[in-house]
């Protein structure tokens, strides 16, 4: 479909395209919104919800597209090209569909195909897998870095664009280095297009993340409930149990892509319970039993939550963060997360 809509697109207009295994749809968000609140001719499409085909009719000359490409739909582009392309981070998932973690990640690279000296490449400079797989690129490579100094970085006093100080972290009401992280990405692509400091900081004094990511619900008697629906894989759940130090009621479970959910086991320490169902309950139950954490198992999302919350106590967070696609039960990670802030909303 993207590359339907690239052959008719062709030479009409400048494409920022973004992908990586975790933090895609939140950059795209960003980037999308800063333009636009910049007062620049741009359109929103891709994986984020928005078919590229649908822009086809929509677009002038000299329009802007800010896609989220997945690597299911860059298995199928050939000539599809983006002017700006972003690479977030990589890690080992979607690998039942992947033979392996070295073709996803070829998958993953077609992002830059075809981009010449004329082109940019935005990459994590954090991570040593996207640094391997694009050191051939022709592009000019941009990098951000929660670690290091490079064209965007973040430091103990905030980030940093060029040198120069662009963002305190007072002014950013979206936390956490994941988040940092995106918005690296995103100041390097919009000052690309000539985005001013000023449009970027009013932008993040108000940005509070997208929905079904981190998404905070509601607090009632002491308990926070957030929506996380989106962590379809261990990674995604990972950076969301990175987020809390109070107490964490954990909801896990859905799709079973034979995936191991051990990579979790550093990042337990303030996980309290386990409430899990789907196709993959049983094996939860069985890893949360090896690190002596009570797990209950149940059929349905709804039946887990109404448990957590009858057990959830004053100070506790109730997190759903499935570390699991939603296909097993739902046709998207939206309808899950609906499904949980309506129980949620209903106490």
């Amino acid at each position: 479909e993207v590359e339907v809509a690239y052959s008719l697109l062709k030479g009409k207009v400048k494409i920022v395209a973004i992908t990586g295994s975790n933090g895609k749809t939140t950059t795209t968000t960003m980037i999308y919104e800063v333009m636009k609140k910049a007062g620049l001719p741009v359109h929103l499409g891709g994986n984020i919800g928005y078919p590229v085909c649908s822009l086809v009719n929509k677009v002038k000359p000299g329009d802007l597209l800010v896609l989220e490409i997945s690597d299911h739909q860059l298995v199928d582009v050939y000539e599809f090209k983006a002017d700006v392309s972003i690479l977030t981070n990589l890690s080992q998932v979607h690998l039942d569909f992947h033979k392996d973690y070295e073709t996803y990640k070829q998958v993953k690279k077609k992002i830059f195909a075809h981009q010449t000296k004329e082109d940019i490449a935005i990459l994590n400079k954090d991570c040593e897998d996207c640094k391997n797989l694009c050191q051939d690129l022709p592009s000019k490579i941009q990098y951000f870095s929660k670690k290091e100094t490079c064209d965007c970085y973040k430091t103990n006093d905030g980030i940093f664009y060029q040198g120069k100080k662009l963002l305190s972290f007072d002014d950013i009401r979206l936390k956490g280095d994941h988040n940092y992280e995106n918005i690296m990405a995103m100041i390097l692509a919009v000052k690309i297009f000539g985005v001013s400091d000023q449009i970027i900081q009013e932008y993040l004094k108000e940005f509070c993340g997208v929905e079904h990511r981190m998404e905070f619900v509601r607090e009632v008697n002491g308990i926070s409930y957030y929506n996380d629906s989106k962590s379809t894989n261990v990674d995604s759940t990972i950076t969301a149990l990175k987020s809390f130090q109070t107490p964490v009621l954990l909801i896990l479970g859905g799709l079973d892509r034979g995936h191991s959910f051990d990579p979790l086991n550093p990042y337990l320490n303030h996980v309290k319970m386990i409430f899990t169902y789907g196709e993959t309950k049983n094996r939860i139950h069985d890893w949360a039993q090896t690190r002596s954490i009570p797990c209950f198992v149940f059929e349905t999302l709804k039946e887990a939550t109404k448990k957590a919350i009858d057990v959830a106590e004053k100070g506790d967070t109730l997190l759903l963060s499935p570390a699991c696609a939603s296909w097993d039960q739902y046709d998207n990670f939206e309808l899950r997360g609906e499904e949980f802030k309506k129980i949620i909303k209903e106490i």
